[in-house]
């Protein structure tokens, strides 16, 4: 019988869904969850690896010792300014030591990040910051491109709660406060002594991630402390990350993708997290030349910039590097001559790989599996609690220690997104089988990622795994295009492997490859776009908003070309 324990914080912050208690209960006795915090275990860690290398890049390294005292110094700077632990803190900064400097300040002082985007305006940095009361607002200050401090003083007028401003980096402006200035002028014994009074609780919100939904301002998901904690030593034990690894991920880092299984889970290993400031060729090549990593996640463009140093690699080299990627596994591994492992994850919950050791076909077909034996997973038919058979593809539903309850402040309409019994509908199109005495998982598309044609129902990530697999195809990315008669029909944007640049691909051959395939022929794209790059949006993602828009003009171009022809 499981024994009743407290698994409620001290303090229940208005609009978060704590998880139900008797789950909670049952995850701890099994023991996925802990009283340990998120906070407390880098705190160890940062310890535990002292003297080796946490961060690096071009513009600075930093030990774990140095990464550890800054830290201390900054959090107490800023519980030293006004700020008050459970505050909450918005982040708007690029990339850089400044960046996590401050989001493992704040996770020392109580204050709780919402992890914003650097590319976010009035509308989604008034919604939310006004949504959770935010106190704090970091933005990066020497952003070239675009005046970060004004806009933070302008946004203290539309959220009145934004007292503070945080400058990440340059010249202190305006009324901001420089990070750097904080930390110099907090001695680290004054520090420490401060933080000791600051209470942190496995229960509590730790962090306010923020859904990736494509529509609307994004929903604010709590995040807390043993359960993100949980999450991160899940994700590296699963992937056997070890104090040996060097990270390459030049995602967002407040992204909860990198956040959760890769930066996260690295300096909890006593692993090294290279620091790209920006994504041009120079800085990234750099990285991977003077740092050699050993796990890699890289979009199409990324890859294109750092190809020249994988090449230059040694067949050792390439035996220890380690790809990620959500799709084309079988692709980026010719390509790069190293092991490419599939992801699944989402930032509600729950997170899958495939393994090394895993068949071939599951390896370039799956996803894998959870990386939790105590994740949950169901598979229905949409907009049910019906379950599919096996093999048939159906809405995933997902329950499990770090999958969330409910998103902030959004009680209402949280019944449509959750089961009864607490499973969260995740809107993705999934199907399962079993191999060699291992259920696996594959992704089969989001549910509202179809192509209407005439009342046909096109699966875009159905038609894109078939794509993919051309020889001459590196990825696609199919996208419905407005027509007149069917309402829709379908466009597919294709990067071709380099071999394949010189001889193109045209529609023809890609049907007739498709007819050859088996693939339906209502299912076809009737129109081919051989692109470059691939758009992506703030967050490191293919952006197939971006690609309907380019589509929309290179059509009312061409039509208005049509009519001065007079056709």
């Amino acid at each position: 019988m499981l024994q009743p324990i407290s698994v409620r914080p001290s303090v229940l912050l208005d609009g978060v869904r704590y998880p139900d208690e008797d789950r909670l209960r049952r995850y701890v006795a099994e023991g996925y969850l802990t009283g340990e915090t998120l906070v407390g275990a880098f705190r160890q860690s940062f310890r535990d690896n002292a003297d080796r290398l946490a961060l690096a890049g071009p513009e600075g390294e930093f030990t774990y010792r140095e990464l550890d005292e800054r830290t201390d110094r900054l959090g107490a700077a800023l519980l030293q300014l006004g700020l008050r632990p459970l505050d909450r803190a918005i982040f708007q900064c690029g990339n850089s030591n400044e960046l996590l400097l401050a989001f493992f300040g704040c996770l020392k002082a109580g204050i709780i990040p919402l992890c914003s985007l650097q590319a976010f305006r009035k509308l989604e940095i008034g919604y939310l910051g006004n949504l959770c009361e935010a106190r704090l607002h970091l933005v990066q200050g020497d952003d070239p491109k675009f005046d970060d401090i004004a806009f933070a003083e302008a946004m203290q007028a539309e959220v009145p709660s934004l007292r503070f401003i945080l400058q990440a980096r340059g010249e202190r402006r305006g009324s901001a406060v420089l990070l750097a200035d904080l930390i110099r002028d907090m001695p680290l014994e004054r520090a420490r002594q401060m933080l000791a009074d600051v209470t942190h609780e496995p229960f509590q919100a730790a962090v306010f991630q923020l859904s990736g939904g494509t529509t609307g301002v994004p929903k604010i998901i709590p995040r807390f402390q043993n359960e993100y904690l949980y999450n991160m030593r899940a994700v590296a034990a699963y992937n056997r990350y070890t104090a040996d690894d060097v990270l390459f991920f030049p995602t967002p880092f407040m992204h909860n993708l990198n956040m959760g299984c890769f930066f996260g889970p690295f300096l909890l290993s006593g692993a090294c997290v290279t620091v790209a400031p920006n994504i041009a060729e120079d800085t990234l090549q750099a990285l991977v030349r003077d740092y050699e990593p050993t796990w890699f996640g890289v979009a199409g463009p990324i890859l294109n910039r750092i190809a020249p140093e994988l090449l230059r690699g040694t067949a050792q080299d390439r035996a220890r590097r380690n790809f990620v990627a959500p799709k084309n596994a079988a692709n980026m591994t010719r390509l790069t001559g190293s092991p490419t492992h599939h992801i699944f994850g989402m930032t509600e919950g729950v997170i899958m790989f495939t393994r090394p050791e895993d068949p071939q076909e599951v390896r370039e077909q799956s996803v894998g599996y959870p990386v939790s034996e105590a994740d949950e997973v169901r598979i229905v038919h949409p907009g049910t609690e019906d379950p599919v058979a096996d093999g048939e593809p159906g809405e995933a539903l997902f329950r499990g220690p770090y999958t969330i309850r409910g998103y902030y402040k959004s009680e209402k309409e949280d019944v449509t997104r959750f089961t009864a019994d607490g499973f969260y509908r995740s809107g993705d199109l999934m199907s399962s089988s079993v191999v060699d005495g291992q259920r696996y998982y594959y992704f089969c598309g989001r549910i509202k990622d179809v192509v209407d044609r005439g009342g046909e129902k096109i699966n875009a990530e159905e038609l894109e795994n078939v794509i993919n697999l051309h020889p001459g195809v590196l990825a696609s990315a199919v996208v419905g295009m407005p027509d007149k008669v069917y309402g829709e029909r379908v466009c597919a944007f294709v990067l071709l492997k380099p071999a394949a640049v010189a001889s193109g691909l045209t529609l023809s051959a890609l049907t007739a490859y498709l007819h050859d395939a088996g693939l339906a022929k209502f299912k076809w794209p009737e129109r081919l776009e051989v692109i470059e790059e691939f758009p992506l949006t703030a967050s490191g993602k293919l952006s197939k908003a971006l690609l309907r828009e380019r589509i929309v003009l290179l059509l009312q171009t061409e039509a208005a070309a049509d009519i001065q022809q007079g056709k």
